[in-house]
């Protein structure tokens, strides 16, 4: 009998069929099932899978093993070792105890896993890859032709779930969770919901891999690499299901699926698809998505792959420099000359520190001190450039308004001040004191360094008078210490003089400005 078939049609399907006569599985010549009642499953993409009624199977099979994996069109796997002299296969076999509508005829059937390394005798029965052709239609066209004009990932959400809609695809949610690159969120999740129409972003924190609803959730178990998940929500409640299952099936779902969208470094991001149709999706509509995901997951990874080298970039050397980067300011010399208040912020009495609270502890403190003075540098309209040891290098771009800047830069000084004074106050918290310089003029903004490792900072000697201005007030006991024209009056600190600071060829004029009694909310 010839056992092959031909695709009906060129949409994803499952086809079973039963094998004539007396069909064997050995390995090394050891019969591992013999029966006259094998099936073969024709999957889409996917070789020939013969399949033995349990009976049937006559090699020594352990109880189920801990291994469970989801097939979106043939339901929950469950596998057993195969126990043989001198050594067995793990996780040799694999059986669908309660398989789905489409590939009923194989539950509670043994399948052989490639690593049992079985040899099939079928008899007279053929048994051959069908020729499935090519599945096309308006998703596929689409997904050639037009989505890579779509602007963002929200966009991109939103159109997919149409399209599938279009082609038939009785779709009441969709979502995509793609892990990111971000010292602060895990990644962005968009949900689309055939009732607004719309797409809802979330973007949760990292603690989100500790939550009991994430532990306890097909989107945890599809990124662990574990395979889809398929659960029908319209008839009886599977002991296995995840909680968010039924919340889904209050709201009217029916039908649920997860499957894996892989990006190319390896990352397992999730694709979800729910349904309110009585009868769910069929193999054709799930096929059509499985067949076309590894395209989707390039369109997400794209988006990914620019906020991922955004929110680097800005965590690594701020927002503004981050967005001159990734303009294509990448070459050395590449910077604009601009007038600028520079702020050097330094944590005084380091050394001290460490010893006093260890090394832990220390980096704990400095990193306390290093977000205090990034945000109220980032609150007044400046940005952090870069952290160098345990001091913080600020700029305040003038543009059009030097006083402007000169105040943003005056303010956020002490703030720093005034916050670092609050916080030793409080519960375990640990004195620190900060030594700040600000100085105004022109300086270079932009990338120096080697052909293969560049600095996107500011040179100027304003950056130069800033660092050592702080410096100097160490030595006179004063936090804050500022040049002449950054006060736009001179009663607003205490005269210091004509000051000479290492390296700086003139006398600076310089004042010591005290602490804001209260911290002042962002310049306008």
């Amino acid at each position: 009998m010839d056992a092959q078939v031909q695709a009906p049609h060129r949409g994803y399907g499952i086809v079973i069929e039963p094998l004539q006569g007396l069909v064997i599985a050995r390995r090394n010549g050891t019969v591992l099932a013999q029966s006259s009642r094998a099936k073969v499953m024709y999957e889409t993409r996917l070789p020939p899978a013969i399949y033995f009624p349990a009976d049937d199977v006559t090699a020594s099979l352990s109880s189920h093993t801990p291994l469970q994996t989801f097939c979106p069109f043939k339901g929950t796997a469950s596998y057993r070792d195969v126990l043989l002299t001198g050594g067995g296969v793990q996780n040799g076999v694999w059986s669908y105890e309660e398989a789905m509508p489409e590939a009923a005829p194989i539950s509670g059937h043994i399948g052989f896993m490639p690593g049992a390394e079985a040899e099939f005798d079928v008899g007279s029965n053929k048994v051959e890859m069908p020729d499935y052709g090519n599945i096309s239609g308006p998703v596929i066209d689409w997904l050639l032709r037009d989505a890579a004009l779509v602007q963002t990932p929200e966009d991109l959400t939103a159109a997919l779930a149409e399209k599938f809609v279009e082609q038939g695809i009785y779709l009441s949610r969709l979502s995509v969770m793609a892990w990111s690159l971000h010292p602060l969120i895990a990644g962005k999740n968009f949900i689309w919901q055939k009732k607004t129409g719309e797409v809802t972003t979330y973007a949760p924190s990292y603690e989100i891999h500790d939550h009991p609803a994430y532990q306890n959730s097909p989107l945890r178990h599809v990124s662990n690499g574990l395979g889809g998940v398929r659960h029908r929500l319209g008839c009886c409640k599977s002991a296995d299901a995840f909680p968010i299952l039924e919340d889904l099936r209050k709201e009217g779902a029916t039908d649920y699926v997860a499957m894996p969208l892989r990006f190319s470094d390896g990352r397992i991001n999730v694709l979800t698809l729910t349904s309110d149709h009585p009868n769910g999706f069929s193999t054709a509509n799930l096929g059509l998505i499985f067949e076309c995901s590894d395209v989707i997951a390039r369109y997400y990874e794209i988006f990914m792959q620019r906020e991922n080298a955004q929110s680097l970039l800005e965590t690594y050397v701020g927002k503004r420099t981050g967005a001159r980067v990734l303009g294509g300011e990448i070459r050395r010399g590449d910077g604009d000359e601009i007038d600028a208040a520079i702020m050097f912020c330094d944590l005084r009495g380091s050394t001290r520190l460490e010893e006093q609270l260890g090394r832990q502890d220390y980096i704990a403190l400095l990193n306390q001190f290093f977000e205090t003075a990034s945000t109220i540098v980032h609150d007044h309209g400046g940005e952090v450039l870069k952290f160098i040891g345990d001091a913080v290098l600020a700029v305040f771009p003038a543009g059009s308004d030097a006083e402007k800047a000169r105040t943003q830069a005056l303010n956020s000084a002490r703030t720093i001040v005034a916050r670092l004074e609050e916080i030793a106050t409080e519960e375990n918290g640990h004195r620190c004191e900060a030594a700040i310089g600000i100085a105004y003029g022109r300086v270079t903004y932009g990338n120096v360094g080697s052909r293969e490792r560049l600095d996107f900072t500011v040179i100027g000697q304003a950056a130069n008078i800033a660092a050592r201005l702080g410096d100097y007030g160490k030595t006179v006991n004063h936090p804050v210490v500022v040049s002449q024209d950054i006060l736009s009056d001179p009663s607003q600190g205490l005269s210091l003089g004509a000051v000479s600071l290492h390296n700086v060829s003139r006398p600076v004029t310089c004042f010591a400005v005290p602490a804001a009694a209260e911290p002042q909310a962002a310049a306008e």
